[in-house]
């Protein structure tokens, strides 16, 4: 039952903003609700904040004893969603693909369908000794996908 309320709260919550979507929801033991969001700009402790009271302030804790935590998707979080990709094209990404390759390299394009990754690798020249740097690309529908992560670079 209150499962149910949570749900709806967040839909209406949601639908409020746009810009904003669920990566995870999840009702523990003793009525822990744990939420995950994303945007497509980002998330903000207030956008946080927001979805938290839009639960806590809409149930009643005479009836049900609860806690929210309401956290954004963190940036070493797996990808799991087409928007999560889109808003990411322009940076690495490390990818595993269903048949455990694994590639890192720059994410060029996603769409709902799936995404492409560029990199640059050395590899023996055709004819002759040494190597040459060719640019690989490698094109994937995201059921194709076991996990991608966002490489991120200190500098």
């Amino acid at each position: 039952m209150l499962k149910e309320k949570v749900e709806k709260l967040l839909k209406e919550a949601f639908e409020e903003r746009s810009d904003l979507f669920l990566v995870d929801f999840k009702m523990g033991a003793g009525n822990e609700i744990k939420v995950i969001i994303d945007g497509d700009d980002g998330v903000k402790l207030s956008d946080c904040m927001f979805f938290s009271r839009a639960v806590e302030h809409n149930l009643d804790r005479e009836e049900y004893d609860f806690s929210i935590e309401v956290l954004s998707a963190g940036a070493s979080s797996p990808l799991s969603f087409p928007r999560q990709f889109i808003k990411n094209v322009g940076r690495d990404l490390q990818i595993v693909d269903r048949e455990k390759r694994t590639e890192t390299g720059l994410l060029k394009g996603a769409n709902e369908e799936g995404v492409t990754i560029t990199w640059k690798t050395r590899e023996p020249k055709p004819i002759g000794k040494g190597k040459v740097t060719v640019e690989k690309e490698w094109t994937l529908k995201y059921e194709d996908i076991k996990q991608a992560k966002v490489v991120i670079k200190f500098n």
